[in-house]
C-alpha cells in the first residue's frame, strides 16, 4: 500500500494539483487584500462613508459602538459586512479565473469536426455504403438518394 501511495504522489497530476492549490491560496490572499484594502474603501466612501467590515446586526440587545467591540465582548452578531466582502472576493476570483481559462482556451487547438452521419437506406433505415445503389439489407433501389 505504501508503494502505491508513493506512485500516486509521484505522478505529475498530483504534483500539478498541489502546485495549483498553493498558487490559488496565494491568489486568494491577494484578492482579499485588493477587495478589503483597495476596492471597498472608495466604494464605502461613494455610498456615504460606509465601512463594510463594520456592518453587522447585533443579536444580544446590548449596544456596541463597533463590530470589533461586539466581537471582543463575545456578543452574537450577524456580520453581513464581512459576508459582502467575501462575496465580492469570490466574484473577483471567479471573474479572474473565467478570463484566464478563456485566454488559455484561445491557444488550445480546435476540436476535430464530428464525423459525418453514416448514409442510411431510406426504406429500412439500415447503414449502407456511400456508393451503394441497392440496400444490402432490404434490396431496395437507393440510387440517387
Amino acid at each position: 500500500m505504501l508503494k502505491e501511495w508513493r506512485t500516486f504522489v509521484a505522478r505529475g497530476n498530483f504534483v500539478d494539483l498541489a502546485t495549483g492549490m498553493v498558487i490559488g491560496a496565494a491568489f486568494s490572499k491577494i484578492v482579499s487584500s485588493f477587495t478589503s484594502d483597495i476596492l471597498m474603501p472608495p466604494l464605502g466612501l461613494l455610498l456615504g462613508k460606509v465601512d463594510f467590515s463594520n456592518l453587522y446586526i447585533n443579536l444580544s440587545g446590548v449596544e456596541y459602538e463597533t463590530f470589533a467591540a461586539a466581537k471582543e465582548a463575545g456578543a452574537p452578531v450577524i456580520a453581513y459586512g464581512a459576508f459582502l466582502n467575501v462575496c465580492l472576493d469570490f466574484l473577483i476570483v471567479a471573474t479572474a479565473i473565467f478570463i484566464l481559462i478563456k485566454q488559455i482556451n484561445r491557444f488550445m487547438p480546435a476540436p476535430p469536426p464530428p464525423a459525418p452521419d453514416p448514409r442510411k437506406c431510406p426504406f429500412c433505415r439500415e447503414v449502407v455504403a456511400d456508393d451503394a445503389t441497392k440496400c444490402p439489407h432490404c434490396a431496395s433501389d437507393i440510387k440517387g438518394k
